[in-house]
């Protein structure tokens, strides 16, 4: 009998582990070759998995809701269906396993008897399962089987998630501490001693939060969850600061509208601001390169590509962030197509986890929504965003060889948010400088 151990696919270079979202075959279904049999998520990006075989599923590995590192077999595709005929192999070998231990395989008993504090991949029936990225977490921080088996999943029928794991590990620290107190003195002096409030900021017990009458009350989604928990590890881990600056658009309103007509007749291709945003702020940090950076503890990574996010928004309210990589070698018509492939690609659920990978600066367009400005939180590990606002006509102050008067001009206000660890008001200020400069004197004789 042939069986085929379907493992976690390599989804991108930077992708470790991934998410089952939904089996979309169950046990006993039949598969046919390039069917869809399993629905991932890693980050923001869900992808159906074809089958590289033709078979019977045999066997389910992992449920729902559990994240699994790449290269872990997911699950059995029986390639002949003679299931039955497995079935008496494993009878046998049951019956079988029942004769006494030689003394060859003695060694083999004492290094599993040895191996206890850590719970097995699997265990019998009717005993908790644990997924080999939870078991990795827990032989690498130390956890006895016993202990494992009291923290409360939230997975389906209560599995134990990755996310379970860090959050218990985060509390872990503080019950020894608790324990400690109820020993000799100088136990307690040093528990006391822990204790006392450090330079650091404790974070906030969570709200008990009342819910009235009426109120409806619905669990984020997954993204969301994302989201939210990126937002606050981003205000958690940098020190931000917000730099203002409204920029004249004139020149390039003027130039969009000769040509956007131009591009839809000849390539098909809607012509957006947005990348005419992107090329500005990827000459800005070929300028200054500082700005493109990341921090990692007291060390600054200074990256050698200039890949920009573009923050999209999707039908459903949450947002994703695909990436056009090295901006500042590509021309404005090659970055307009990109644009719009990649934001059609993310309304559709259609981009891959690598497509959202490795961006060293972001850019978000509050004016899409017809706000003037924003102050947005940094995506890290980068160190800068630029929020762009509504562009809209207003009367200013024009300087002119003959003198000053008022105008009607197209302005937008810039607000780039960034790292002060490493990015102080200075350079900051400058970065900003150089990309209202980029935008101000847009070259309207160029083609597209």
């Amino acid at each position: 009998m042939a069986s085929f151990e379907l493992k976690m696919p390599k989804l991108g270079e930077s992708i470790t582990d991934a998410t089952i979202t939904k089996w979309l075959k169950q046990v006993g279904d039949k598969i046919e070759l390039d069917d869809p049999i399993i629905e991932l998520a890693t980050d923001k990006v869900d992808s159906e998995i074809p089958s590289p075989v033709e078979g019977v599923l045999k066997e389910q590995l992992f449920n729902e809701g559990d994240t699994v590192e790449v290269e872990t077999v997911i699950a059995i595709i029986d390639t002949e269906g003679e299931g039955e005929d497995e079935s008496t192999e494993e009878t046998s070998s049951a019956d079988n396993a029942e004769e006494p231990v030689s003394e060859k395989s003695a060694p083999d008993r004492k290094q599993d008897d040895a191996d206890t504090s850590l719970p097995p991949e699997r265990k019998g029936e009717g005993d908790r399962f644990y997924s080999p990225l939870v078991r990795s977490i827990a032989r690498k921080e130390r956890i006895a089987s016993d202990e494992l088996d009291g923290i409360p999943g939230t997975g389906k029928n209560g599995r134990l998630t990755k996310d379970d794991l860090l959050s218990y590990l985060k509390t872990r620290s503080e019950k020894p501490a608790q324990t400690a107190q109820k020993g000799d003195p100088e136990a307690k002096q040093e528990t006391a001693a822990q204790s006392k409030p450090t330079s650091k900021t404790s974070k906030p017990a969570p709200q008990n939060i009342s819910v009235s009458d009426g109120d409806q009350v619905v669990e984020m989604d997954r993204m969301r969850r994302l989201i939210a928990d990126h937002m606050v590890q981003s205000l958690d881990t940098s020190a931000h600061i917000t730099i203002i600056r409204e920029v004249d658009m004139t020149k390039v309103v003027k130039w969009r509208e000769k040509n956007k007509a131009i591009l839809q007749k000849r390539d098909g291709e809607r012509l957006t601001f947005t990348p005419i945003f992107i090329d500005a702020i990827a000459k800005a940090l070929r300028a200054y390169p500082d700005v493109n950076v990341s921090v990692d503890g007291h060390n600054i990574i200074k990256r050698k590509n200039i890949n920009v996010g573009m923050a999209a928004a999707l039908p459903n309210g949450n947002l994703i962030v695909p990436v056009i990589y090295n901006a500042d070698h590509k021309s404005l018509l090659g970055i307009a197509k990109e644009v719009n492939d990649l934001s059609q690609r993310a309304r559709d659920n259609k981009l891959k986890p690598d497509e959202i990978q490795g961006g060293t600066f972001t850019l978000t367009n509050f004016g899409t929504f017809g706000a003037l400005m924003g102050t947005p939180i940094i995506n890290q590990p980068q160190a800068a965003i630029l929020g762009v606002g509504m562009i809209e006509k207003k009367p200013v102050v024009v300087e002119t060889p003959d003198g000053d008067h008022i105008a009607i001009r197209n302005r937008m206000v810039l607000s780039l948010s960034c790292d002060h660890r490493v990015i102080d008001g200075a350079l900051g200020g400058m970065f900003l400088q150089k990309v209202a400069e980029n935008l101000e004197q847009f070259d309207v004789n160029q083609n597209i």
